[in-house]
């Protein structure tokens, strides 16, 4: 291998980080990640599933649309129907790719699929080649791999090199395996198939056992060039391998790898803080590279040798990944000009001038709460009101809450429903709880309450506080995100984002456990 290989970074945050339970995301928002992952210069962005509903598909169509500098990719099964949905969602893309997978483990073969060896190898190099009808580009997984058959798994993906193939994703789809396991699993496929050196070798590593950067990075040390991972570690279950780690982790450490990708790292905050505003999964403060302590240090003996020399206790550099980069700070006497160059370069644009100028209006009003406005609050500041504008059918038209010592907390709240108007009252353990009831008090939406989180989108006391409200119905699970300076006026628009979200129409099928 050469001293420094390209390592393709493949992200599937739009995609795989979607199937976390309640991280949905509107066409719009998808378009804004797409966007923030190009300027990083993510090597291949995978847009979603474009036969798992008309909306995945449209998502994909206007990324594939879009997107210029990165390849564009979309799943399918190993299905004729989900092949040609997905070669038509890509048909704009200026660089596409169709990703096809079909499981190979025993378990998955004879329970899910009920298919033999001998079909499910057709199967696959029928896929491929119907994939190459539409791109050059095609990737092929075999699902549930770490649990294959290895003589099995030889057999399949020398065939579907031969049929097309350029990509070989081999995913530890239920994050059963062990990082030695796995590098040797890597090694012994590029050994034992005679045709490897035509395909690019790729993971995808899942987190249920805390170990998918772990796995992937052995991947890599076995000859993988490719690492399927996500912004935040964000996917189903317990996520996936965390982009950010990756990256930083082959960069660090150039004497063990030998690779390097071509991210542009200093973009590697800005996407998370975007991510998590969107999804409204917050960054828990001790996360690697983007959490907020990642590069603080609290003892006496570590501040004094990083004041020293920085490399004494920093083994990379804060402003590398973003951190501590020359941002304008804006304010109430900010113009309409600084605004918009500002969301530019923070990767948010506009279709419309009265887009841009309702937006502003918000600017305004935050910043007569607040004295400093961050980057932080800009993109929750968008990204909330794209949630409202995509999800009206209930909105919070006033609210009056109580609450004093000795005293049973009240809320008296005010709807519009559907264009009328309709107010509600209740007490509770606390203001948020009054809240919440006086909401409930008028839609009785049969919803339980699964998860109430706060997080401070920027410091001191005047800081937004960003609520995540987490909501089931029937087995039918939703995030719902709100800010404000007001945390409990905050807790209200999360609820009814959440609100919004589960009555709308559910047209999503997880392309895991479809029928095939």
């Amino acid at each position: 291998m050469n001293p420094i290989d390209p390592l393709i970074i493949f992200d599937t945050t739009l995609r795989d980080g979607e199937q976390s339970p309640g991280a949905s995301m509107t066409k719009d928002e998808k378009l804004r990640i797409a966007r923030a992952l190009e300027k990083l210069r993510v090597d291949v962005i995978e847009a979603g599933f474009p036969i798992a509903s008309p909306d995945d598909f449209e998502a994909v169509k206007a990324i594939a649309g879009s997107i210029q500098d990165s390849t564009v990719c979309g799943l399918a099964r190993a299905l004729d129907k989900d092949i040609d949905r997905a070669g038509e969602a890509l048909k704009g893309a200026t660089a596409g790719r169709i990703h096809t997978f079909i499981a190979t483990s025993p378990i998955h073969m004879e329970k899910k699929l009920r298919m033999t060896p001998e079909q499910v190898v057709a199967q696959a190099v029928h896929a491929v080649k119907r994939a190459r009808r539409y791109c050059d580009d095609v990737e092929f997984s075999p699902e549930d791999a770490g649990r294959s058959d290895i003589d099995f798994l030889c057999r399949v993906l020398e065939a579907v090199i031969d049929a097309g193939a350029g990509t070989l994703n081999i995913p530890d789809t239920v994050g059963y395996a062990m990082p030695q396991q796995f590098g040797s699993l890597i090694s012994q496929l590029r050994e034992r198939i005679p045709n490897a050196d035509k395909a690019v070798f790729s993971v995808h590593c899942h987190n249920d056992l805390g170990l998918a950067v772990a796995n992937s990075l052995a991947a890599v040390q076995a000859g993988a060039r490719q690492v399927e991972c996500t912004i935040n570690g964000l996917g189903e279950r317990a996520g996936n391998a965390a982009l950010e780690e990756i990256v930083m982790a082959v960069r660090t450490r150039q004497d063990v790898f030998g690779c390097d990708t071509r991210l542009d790292r200093t973009q590697i905050m800005n996407c998370s803080r975007l991510v998590s505003s969107i999804t409204g999964f917050p960054v828990q403060p001790n996360k690697a590279i983007v959490g907020a302590n990642a590069f603080a240090h609290e003892s006496g003996i570590h501040q004094d040798g990083v004041l020293k020399h920085r490399e004494t206790y920093e083994i990379m550099r804060a402003e590398d990944v973003g951190w501590s980069q020359n941002r304008m700070v804006l304010g109430k006497h900010s113009g309409r000009n600084a605004f918009r160059v500002r969301l530019q370069e923070l990767g948010i644009n506009f279709d419309t001038e009265e887009a841009l100028n309702a937006a502003f209006g918000r600017f305004k009003d935050l910043a007569d709460k607040k004295h400093e406005i961050f980057d932080e609050d800009l993109q929750a500041l968008v990204t909330i009101a794209t949630q409202d504008a995509a999800n009206e059918r209930i909105k919070l038209l006033s609210m009056h809450v109580c609450s004093e010592t000795g005293e049973t907390p009240t809320a008296d709240v005010v709807l519009s429903v559907d264009g009328a108007e309709r107010r509600g009252s209740a007490s509770g353990g606390g203001p948020v709880d009054a809240t919440f009831r006086a909401i409930e008090s008028i839609i009785a939406s049969g919803t339980s309450l699964k998860l109430y989180s706060v997080n401070a989108i920027t410091s001191g006391t005047d800081a937004q506080g960003e609520v995540t409200v987490r909501l089931e119905q029937g087995g039918h699970i939703v995030n719902g995100a709100g800010a404000d300076t007001d945390i409990v006026i905050a807790s209200a628009k999360a609820y009814l984002n959440a609100i919004n979200k589960i009555t709308q129409p559910r047209e999503r099928a997880h392309p895991q456990i479809s029928d095939v």
